[in-house]
């Protein structure tokens, strides 16, 4: 759009053509053609800046702002202090929200909001990817065959060594953890059989409608993952659940006999994928 100044119509009119003004249209005798005025054109949106493309991206303006914090925190250290450790100060602020940002992020949308135990073992699986372990997180038990949803699966694992279910658990860590000939758990004084029996459920369930996909029996390990209180064992299997510390869910799975195929474990994957659906769509 032009913006034409208020003004004599005929001034703007012959401004717009191109023609000078204060002179004949006609080249003074023995003269010559005078030069037409230049007129930058307008800035097309193909003429945009390119730091205008820059800014529209949100992960430039996230790390824009990242930047300018960490500037910010340094300008005052170094006022107060002396420009070496503003310096220092600035770029320590800045790895420390790098490294945080890293710790809350997920693929899971719902894991996205607060820390979570699912997020600190979703991290350990990723690791699993290169020795061929497939992982669906955040997955629905269905109850029956109307599809209703009882139950929620935080990791579902696929790889040579088998098929897990994976509860990740965030116990207070001010009680201790015990067991009682395998067959009871204790966090306190508190009875978890009903979390194990959970547990128990969801795998067999998962189990089930896995195996009616594929045609052929799979089995599904439960297991629950805990994070907060010290563990006193490596792997313990209360209830046919195994249970242990949540930073040890990557070496549970990688120290096991493998027992499925490359094509198994796609084959399960898939089957898994349609038969469990997605809690967070």
């Amino acid at each position: 759009m032009a913006i034409v100044e208020r003004g004599s119509t005929n001034h703007t009119q012959q401004a717009a053509r191109g023609q000078p003004t204060g002179q004949s249209s006609s080249a003074p005798p023995g003269g010559s053609t005078p030069a037409e005025p230049h007129h930058e054109a307008p800035l097309t949106d193909e003429q945009t800046p390119p730091y205008a493309d820059l800014l529209a991206d949100p992960r430039v303006r996230r790390w824009a702002i990242r930047i300018g914090a960490a500037i910010v925190i340094g300008v005052v250290f170094a006022l107060v202090f002396d420009l070496r450790v503003g310096f220092s100060v600035a770029v320590a602020a800045a790895i420390a929200d790098t490294v945080r940002r890293a710790r809350s992020s997920s693929s899971v949308e719902a894991w996205q909001k607060s820390s979570a135990a699912e997020r600190r073992t979703e991290r350990q699986l990723k690791g699993l990817e290169k020795a061929g372990y497939r992982v669906l997180h955040a997955r629905a038990v269905p109850r029956d065959t109307e599809g209703v949803s009882d139950g929620r699966i935080d990791h579902l694992v696929i790889g040579p060594s088998g098929v897990y279910a994976i509860d990740s658990e965030k116990w207070d860590k001010r009680l201790p953890v015990r067991t009682l000939s395998h067959r009871k758990l204790f966090h306190g004084p508190f009875d978890k059989k009903d979390r194990l029996d959970e547990a128990r459920w969801e795998a067999d369930q998962a189990s089930k409608f896995i195996s009616a996909k594929v045609g052929f029996e799979v089995p599904v390990q439960p297991s629950v993952a805990i994070y907060g209180p010290a563990i006193p064992w490596k792997v313990m299997t209360v209830r046919d659940v195994d249970v242990y510390s949540g930073g040890r869910a990557k070496s549970y799975l990688k120290r096991r006999s493998k027992i499925l195929t490359a094509t198994d474990i796609d084959r399960i994957y898939r089957a898994a994928e349609d038969a469990l659906p997605p809690v967070y769509g």
